[in-house]
């Protein structure tokens, strides 16, 4: 009957999302080594553009440690042909948007407009592609809005201490270790020789994936990708990332006092990177565990027990193995450690007893509602299709998804965590206000 339910669904959902297929998706390589990836879809008379550029603190080092992020700042304030704030201006006046955001892994650019407006979206793009703007004025005004931002944020959210002290107990080695925001030290002393070196390096169109989807025409991309996009030089690549976080041996445990009402707990476990393949069964174990009231730690732990206010569990796509976080906001009078050892009870029974097949066929179910409905809008064609070109490697990938996920059982649910949710492999992270109780 369960089965009959997700090919039920499958065919509903795939009906829904029917004029999105892989073989929509056009692509070209431009000589300088960008790729462009076009899905055209008439259906509104909008476009966006993500830029996916293959940078982010993992590409860092101690020393200028916060420069991905630094420059999803400084690529707004002015190039050679458009000045400072001109490209806000210009983008608002064309009736288009943008936002930016960095990761441990990527950064990436988003414009929203009018399909006509295509032309000057480009123009924009590639005006601070190729010839950014690093001028000592800027950079230090740039420089004290991140510097308040990273303030701001440790003062104002106890997550941001506590997860920049989980990933540096976690990560020894690896780049993973430093905030995506940077170290103050660092913030303070970059070099004009550092920003353009770093631009340089990874602004090159070499290492970027451009994703356009909406009203548009293949060709008149190509058109416009080859007068505005080709001209630009490629670079060297990047260097690669070499460093690999050797094995954990033993628990690690960390304590950070902070002014809190109840204890904060975020417990890491070192899991593999996106390409590996246990991502599915792990991100179907993050569902079966935290999404929804009727999930492992919410009906027991939120609703049953009333250990916490709040509890989640998850993980990032990443290029390198990284963390599967289970974070989570003690109950009034209740201590960490009961909260912390019904966690590991929850854990360990899907280790001893698997999980039911209704249980794993409902988040299989939500699963590809969630991949049907993101792809039927224009942002979620474009922010996943780069997203799996990036990480995965061919953005065809993405629609193996659905199979994919299918093809997980209770067994392998079972194996990955009994694989990585080991005490060895897990950083434990307590925030509250009196740690020496």
């Amino acid at each position: 009957m369960k089965r009959f339910c997700f090919a039920a669904l499958f065919f509903l959902s795939a009906s829904a999302g029917a004029q999105t297929k892989a073989d929509d998706v056009k692509s070209f390589t431009l000589k300088n080594g960008m790729k462009i990836l076009v899905v055209e879809d008439s259906s509104i008379p909008n476009a966006n553009m993500y830029l996916f550029y293959k940078v982010g603190s993992r590409n860092e080092h101690p020393g200028i440690t916060g420069l991905s992020h630094f420059f999803e700042h400084m690529m707004f304030n002015g190039a050679k042909k458009y000045g400072p704030k001109v490209f806000d201006n210009v983008m608002e006046f064309n009736g288009g948007s943008n936002n930016a955001y960095t990761t441990s892994n990527v950064t990436v650019y988003t414009d929203w407009f009018p399909a006509q407006a295509m032309e000057t979206m480009f123009d924009l793009e590639a005006d601070r592609i190729s010839s950014l703007s690093i001028d000592p004025k800027m950079v230090q005004s740039e420089r004290g809005v991140v510097a308040s931002e990273k303030s701001t944020g440790l003062e104002n959210n106890p997550w941001e201490p506590l997860s920049e002290l989980v990933y540096a107990t976690a990560f020894v080695e690896h780049p993973y270790h430093w905030p995506v925001i940077g170290y103050q030290s660092d913030i303070d002393n970059w070099t004009k020789e550092d920003l353009e070196d770093y631009f340089h390096t990874y602004y090159a169109p070499n290492n970027c994936v451009v994703v356009i989807s909406g009203n548009v025409k293949f060709a008149e991309v190509q058109r416009l990708a080859n007068k505005y996009f080709a001209p630009i030089p490629a670079h060297e690549p990047p260097p690669p990332v070499h460093l690999v976080e050797p094995q954990q041996m033993g628990e690690r445990r960390v304590m950070l006092k902070r002014d809190v009402n109840t204890p904060y707990l975020l417990i890491g476990y070192h899991i593999p990177e996106a390409k590996n393949k246990d991502y599915y069964a792990l991100d179907l174990l993050s569902s079966i565990l935290s999404r929804g009231r009727s999930s492992r730690f919410y009906s027991s732990i939120v609703d049953q027990k009333q250990l916490a206010t709040t509890i989640s569990a998850g993980f990032g796509e990443s290029f390198d193995p990284t963390l599967f976080e289970i974070n989570a906001i003690a109950n009034e009078k209740v201590a960490e450690a009961d909260l912390e050892k019904a966690i590991y009870e929850q854990i360990e029974k899907i280790k001893n007893e698997g999980v039911r097949s209704e249980e794993l066929q409902k988040v299989k179910n939500q699963k590809l509602m969630d991949f049907y409905s993101q792809i039927e809008t224009i942002n979620g064609k474009s922010n996943n299709i780069g997203t799996y070109e990036v990480f995965f490697g061919d953005y065809r990938k993405m629609f193996d998804a659905p199979k994919e996920y299918e093809k997980v059982t209770s067994d392998d649910i079972s194996r990955v965590t009994a694989q990585y949710f080991t005490k060895s492999n897990r950083t434990v992270g307590i925030l509250k206000s009196n740690p020496d109780q």
